[in-house]
């Protein structure tokens, strides 16, 4: 990470510095990857005085951990890659309730109903395109409308992808099982290719295998960064379609914990502009708060929160539902 970028995060972890408990050590139990995390971990360490030891791990595996153990748990935080995995913690009971002030003024989209983890950072499904093969007029309002015959051939997705699974999850939860079923088994007979992964959507529309590919926004910038000529574009269906579903990165504080306020702090430093700011511009999410600056080719923050659709974040944690639904629709 440059100097410039630590400037903010010096600035921002010496105004944090103040209340710091001395002398303490927080157990972080993290399904994010460490070379995305632990940098801002580091200036936490460096700005208050606590230190963090880290054990690393998938998002789901951490989460059935956190169960098998319980109470028992030496774990003081959970740090999940995705709201499925944080409310399958959360249902379990083993979070602790976060004062609301810390979390009262985010936006609906990044808070959990149930009070007791909060979003970290957003990744925003969206559907990147050709501008050469496609015009705006061309482009659909709703996901839904990728399954008409003015599509056929035309769309890429990936469902053996997670964040793909995540958004048919979330499907299921504002449609139900019946409707989500009929658009997976439309889309199907429709003639979407099937790629591995978000990536490969994009190079697919930059190599017209495709016009269109149901993405995460901050892949393209990946592209783009390196070649702002890349031939392909992305943007949001219309504002609230489950196809703009913003899923987040979230973190939590277990009720086990004997280090409730250190473990507090750790929570306000990942919400503060200074750690914002990392994750926007070197992991290329979306930040939980306004007056960040973000990656020039990602599509601005207000834009994100006004296109998301409003959605109980908690009740993504049914993962073996949507699996058994893409079976039946024969897709994995």
């Amino acid at each position: 990470m440059s100097k410039k970028l630590f400037a903010p995060l010096a600035l921002a972890g010496a105004m944090l510095a103040a209340p710091a408990v001395s002398a303490t050590t927080l157990t972080l139990y993290s399904g994010r990857g460490e070379s995305m995390v632990q940098p801002i971990i580091n200036q936490f360490e460096e700005s208050t005085g606590i230190n963090v030891e880290v054990r690393y791990g998938g998002t789901a595996q951490l989460a059935v951990l956190l169960q098998e153990e319980g109470q028992r748990t030496p774990a003081d935080l959970y740090w999940g890659q995705d709201a499925g995995a944080m409310g399958a913690v959360s249902k379990a009971g083993l979070l602790a309730e976060l004062p609301e002030a810390i979390y009262e003024d985010l936006p609906g989209i990044y808070k959990s109903v149930s009070g007791n983890w909060l979003a970290t950072t957003g990744r925003a499904r969206l559907f990147v395109y050709s501008p050469e093969r496609t015009t705006s007029e061309d482009h659909p309002e709703s996901v839904f409308d990728l399954s008409n015959d003015e599509y056929q051939g035309r769309v890429g997705w990936a469902p053996t992808n997670g964040s793909f699974q995540s958004f048919v999850t979330a499907m299921r939860v504002e449609y139900g099982d019946e409707r989500t079923l009929e658009w997976l088994e439309a889309m199907k007979a429709n003639g979407a290719k099937e790629f591995r992964n978000n990536s490969t959507q994009v190079q697919g529309v930059a190599d017209g295998e495709i016009d269109y590919g149901l993405v995460n926004n901050y892949y393209l910038p990946r592209f783009t960064k390196t070649d702002p000529d890349f031939p392909a574009d992305q943007t949001f269906f219309k504002a609230g379609d489950i196809g703009n579903l913003m899923n987040v990165a979230g973190v939590g504080i277990l009720k086990a914990s004997d280090n409730q306020e250190a473990a507090r702090e750790f929570v306000r430093f990942l919400i503060s502009p200074a750690a914002q700011q990392y994750f926007a511009l070197e992991v290329n999410e979306y930040p939980v708060i306004d007056g960040v600056i973000q990656n020039q080719h990602s599509e601005s923050y207000s834009d994100a929160v006004k296109a998301s659709p409003e959605i109980d974040l908690d009740q993504l944690e049914d993962l073996e539902g949507t699996l058994q639904l893409l079976r039946r629709a024969g897709l994995i």
